[in-house]
């Protein structure tokens, strides 16, 4: 077709298939879609380490301060839409533009002035988000040895995580001992770096089919994916009751000091790493939407723990690991899941929608959380126990979709045809 040729010079390449790609070893590619997963998954939670020093700088109070937060979230829901657009152009370049803006928006946080200023910059910064992740989820399954799909999703996804475990602390310490405006600045030039590096180690792989405007969401008119999506939004709106109110948590409950909650941290994203390559290994032998289900049952069982555990220093780290386990195991089955429902032209906005299921789930969770501490006189306790019936919920729709969809056959089933 017309809209798969970038240019004739490059015919040759954008002719190369997913046949021509798959498993071609191509692990230079995958490390530049796992950097790119880093800078985001960076740029979306250093501002919570750093939010009392930028607020000071910006002469915002916390209360509003928290709108820098926000502001990404909604950026990250709103730029979905550059897929709609971006169907015609090669994934390779869509990752390309994505951290062009994302270089954009981080160097604008870092040079910001006003709390305007830096609002509108962290919506730039997270405009790109969900983006990025429905295009290198499709570029990661095209990449993988057939049987593999999933593994290769958990690999890109763990830049995400490993931005948890040793970036967001490193932005913290940047902002407390230098300066705040540093930790952007280094998010900016990764996001140069990646854009270059992706250029040349992410293989020209053909556009997705060009099935018109409207065609890219006709996946959506199928139960399949809704079960997907709402088990997401419920499984993250749960967690996030919990993970909102983690650093008070720990010092209250577990009677750690403030002083070594970065450890702390650093232990929940090392659980993210884990669980997110566990959860994308395990996705590969058995059924995605079953190992999704398994994994929030784990972190449903770490939010139960949490509340009726008696608190203490050992009791709270095994648990922050635990739910953090849980919290990135069904990344990738639910990304290659979404991936896979939106076949025949929606691929992208599928492993989008992801993004925004639960970027709607982290500000929902939040919300919630709060609601409960305030009802319970800041027992902070309570808010992994408000969590815990998002949870279930999220194990059971992941279940039945299982039920429903994944009985008999391979674990890699097409999905648009039974969903």
């Amino acid at each position: 077709m017309a809209n798969e040729i970038v240019n004739s010079s490059n015919a040759n390449e954008v002719g190369e298939s997913a046949k021509d790609v798959r498993g071609g070893g191509h692990g230079l590619g995958l490390f530049a879609l796992a950097a790119g997963a880093f800078v985001f998954g960076a740029s979306e939670f250093v501002m919570m380490g750093i939010l009392p020093q930028t607020a000071l700088a910006m002469r915002a109070s916390i209360p509003f301060a928290g709108n820098f937060i926000s502001a990404y979230a909604i950026g990250v829901c709103v730029g979905t839409l550059l897929l709609v657009f971006g169907r015609r152009i090669p994934p390779r370049s869509l990752i390309v533009i994505f951290m062009i803006i994302a270089l954009v928006g981080n160097a604008l946080s870092a040079v910001a002035v006003n709390a305007p200023m830096m609002i509108v910059a962290r919506f730039i910064a997270g405009f790109p988000h969900g983006a990025f992740f429905g295009t290198a989820t499709l570029i990661a399954k095209l990449l993988a040895e057939r049987g593999k799909e999933a593994r290769a999703v958990s690999a890109m996804v763990t830049g995400q995580t490993v931005a948890n475990m040793l970036g967001v602390p490193a932005g913290t310490l940047l902002a407390e001992h230098v300066s705040w405006r540093l930790a952007f600045c280094a998010l900016a030039v990764l996001a140069a770096c990646t854009a270059v590096v992706a250029r040349f180690w992410i293989p020209l792989i053909k556009p997705v089919a060009d099935a018109g405007l409207r065609g890219q969401f006709r996946f959506l008119r199928k139960p399949g994916p809704w079960f997907v999506l709402a088990a997401v939004f419920a499984g993250n709106t749960g967690i996030f009751c919990w993970w909102s109110y983690v650093s008070p948590w720990l010092q209250r409950e577990g009677g750690w000091p403030s002083n070594m909650v970065s450890m702390l941290m650093m232990l929940a994203g090392f659980g993210m790493v884990v669980g997110g390559l566990c959860g994308g290994r395990i996705a590969d032998h058995w059924h995605a939407g079953a190992t999704s289900s398994l994994g929030q049952f784990v972190a449903m069982l770490g939010l139960l723990a949490a509340f009726f555990v008696p608190g203490n220093r050992v009791g709270t780290a095994v648990l922050t690991f635990v739910i953090s386990f849980g919290l990135f195991f069904v990344s990738a089955p639910q990304q290659l899941l979404m991936a896979e429902s939106g076949k025949g032209g929606g691929e992208l906005i599928g492993g989008a929608a992801v993004q925004i299921a639960f970027n709607f789930g982290n500000a929902v969770g939040s919300l919630v959380g709060g609601a409960v501490l305030d009802a319970t006189s800041m027992d902070y306790r309570y808010p992994a126990l408000g969590g815990v019936p998002f949870a279930a919920v999220a194990v059971l729709l992941l279940a039945l979709y299982a039920l429903r969809y994944e009985r008999g056959g391979r674990a890699h089933m097409d999905v648009s045809r039974t969903v």
